[in-house]
């Protein structure tokens, strides 16, 4: 069991205990008995998973929030309790108020007093209409179509609330904070304010927090999961979740628990840093953190130091999860063998759609030919090649049973070596991701406990003098030159790559100021959509983060209408990374020399 008995009143110790709806249900045990902790929190809400939940309410109003966080509460609430740890989650999903009261109910059934908040206000749905109506348009920031034109029935609508909420059910003496919608940092970004009693305009320490969130949000990414150079991990057994230990003036240090797996040094710190952003400053209805002033200093025996990090007055929106029934889709992956590749995909594809009345009977029609064949193969797995074809319709019938019966029709009657892979259910419903943005004015958060509500206004709306900081343009040295070799990309650099709706971001990083220079020069936009050819017909934003050296690529439409309704095998653009580090480029003999060294 925790003994707490350490706590450092100088710092906030908040451990995360989820990356995503699915993440390992031991892992908040773990945290709590593994050490010192102040706060334990969970981040289970994915843009993907809002659509879950509505799944599973519009098939039992009484859920809609994510269950296994109960399992998890049952485990721990009474430790937490008697060692006076609170526990903040977003695990409320589209249904805050159900799960508080199932948390209540844990509680009673224990016989623990445990005083239950919940934030909400985030949900728009109930409220279209009347916004429409107030000059709302809800453009979707990808295409800039209003919503109204979109052509498909709203199913979910939630704005992303702050961490505001969250400090005032601490403040009224909350031992559990239920979120609905708020973002990823907000469930760290709350308590560190509740802790040092920061202001709505102490912007660099929330900055600061909103790094931290941001770095421990998704779990064991930032402990060694998901990360480049593997081989510095010592063990994946076990691997610790992270902790942050933030300081009264947001300086932050990344940690894990003595004795479990992983690791913690400055690249995993960096490589999360990367994850799911576009331009450095990122965006927050609390503040602005700009990720391009921060200084990360490793500290060794995995701890990483973060600090400097500045902050700015937040934008005057919040951005909205809207998600868009799409229709139906079923998807086929047919295994091709050998020669003529080309040809045998084109025969069985043409074949297959005259049988099912054409590709213009569908709404969409996307077809991948993946060449994973090798010449002259050693196993008949390095002679397969794949057609993965998918097919969308506001019709079921078209793209349900039917379809796959014609698909299995063609075995015996199409070309050589018919072979296919399991598909997903013919005909299964998918959701249209559509981020907009709209007015703080829209919004207000409400905090219920034990029977009070008490509401919570954004920052933006609070007439603050405004501050806006001004990162100065750093000058980075020439590359060095000289003799040149050709080496796989990955051998100098990392890499981490994620889904920002139908956008995918790809962050790359340098280990030393040598390579980084190399990097800067290098890699631009051009460069890039000629490594990743695919990625051509993109539009791509560079950014620039010298501090912690490294780029961010923003790679606008190429998950199409998000991971839902995505066609691609991997929908959510986690193996962009890595697929860039697999590719040869030529580098200064030098910087080769220092990877061996």
């Amino acid at each position: 069991m925790a003994n707490n008995s350490t706590r450092d009143s100088n710092i906030i110790r908040i451990a995360n205990c989820s990356g995503f709806y699915g993440d390992r249900l031991s892992a908040a045990r773990e945290m709590v008995e593994g050490g010192p902790i102040d706060v334990l929190t969970g981040d289970y809400l994915a843009e993907l998973t809002m659509s879950i939940l509505y799944s599973k309410k519009s098939q039992n109003p009484n859920v809609g929030f994510v269950g296994t966080f109960l399992k998890q509460v049952k485990e721990v609430l009474g430790t937490c309790m008697e060692n006076n740890v609170k526990i903040v989650s977003n695990a409320g999903g589209l249904n805050p108020r159900a799960m508080a009261e199932s948390i209540q109910a844990i509680a009673e059934e224990a016989g623990l007093v445990v005083n239950v908040a919940y934030v909400d206000g985030d949900d728009l749905l109930p409220r279209i209409a009347d916004l429409k109506a107030a000059g709302v348009e809800l453009v979707n920031l990808d295409t800039g179509v209003a919503l109204a034109d979109s052509g498909h029935d709203v199913v979910t609508a939630n704005a992303y609330l702050g961490a505001w909420g969250i400090k005032e059910a601490l403040d009224a003496g909350a031992d559990v904070v239920i979120a609905a919608r708020v973002t990823d940092a907000a469930v760290v970004i709350g308590p560190a304010a509740w802790k040092f009693n920061w202001q709505r305009d102490d912007y660099d320490a929330l900055a600061g927090a909103l790094a931290a969130g941001h770095i421990i949000e998704c779990g064991t990414q930032a402990t060694g999961g998901n990360y480049s150079f593997f081989q510095e991990v010592p063990t994946f057994t076990k691997i610790g979740f992270p902790l942050a230990e933030i300081e009264a003036d947001g300086a932050f240090t990344i940690t894990k628990h003595p004795g479990t797996g992983g690791i913690v040094n400055t690249g995993t710190v960096t490589a999360q840093l990367l994850y799911e952003i576009g331009q450095p400053a990122y965006l927050n209805p609390d503040v602005i953190g700009h990720f391009d002033t921060m200084t990360i200093d490793d500290q060794g025996n995995d701890r990483v130091r973060v600090s400097g990090t500045r902050g700015s007055s937040p934008t005057p929106t919040h951005k909205v999860c809207i998600n868009l029934f799409g229709g139906f889709k079923s998807s086929i992956d047919i295994l091709l063998t050998g020669l003529d590749i080309e040809a045998k995909a084109r025969v069985f594809s043409d074949a297959l759609f005259e049988l099912v009345g054409g590709r213009d009977s569908f709404d969409e029609v996307t077809e991948q030919l993946i060449r994973s064949d090798k010449i002259d193969p050693i196993t008949n797995e390095q002679a397969f090649a794949s057609l993965r074809v998918t097919v969308k319709s506001t019709d079921q019938g078209k793209v349900g049973r039917l379809f796959s019966a014609k698909v299995v029709e063609l075995a015996l009657s199409n070309i050589p070596g018919y072979s296919a892979r399991p598909g997903g259910a013919p005909g299964s419903p998918f959701m249209i991701h559509w981020p907009a943005l709209i007015d703080g004015q829209h919004i207000t958060e409400s905090v219920t406990m034990n029977g009070t509500v008490t509401e919570v206004q954004p920052t933006s709306q609070l007439q603050l003098e405004p501050v806006i900081h001004q990162v100065a343009a750093v000058d980075v040295e020439p590359p060095v030159t000289g003799s040149t070799v050709q080496i796989p990309l990955g051998r100098l650099f990392g890499t981490r790559s994620g889904d920002k709706g139908g956008n995918a971001n790809l962050g790359v990083w340098a280990k030393t100021d040598a390579s980084y220079s190399f990097l800067f020069h290098f890699l631009t936009v051009e460069k890039l959509k000629e490594l990743l050819p695919d990625t051509a017909e993109f539009a791509i934003e560079r950014y620039e983060m010298a501090n912690i050296k490294a780029l961010n690529f923003y790679i606008k439409g190429i998950l199409g209408d998000g991971v839902a309704a995505s066609s691609r095998v991997d929908g959510q653009a986690k193996s962009l990374g890595e697929y860039l580090r697999a590719k040869l480029i030529d580098v200064p003999e030098q910087l080769a020399n220092d990877i061996e060294d």
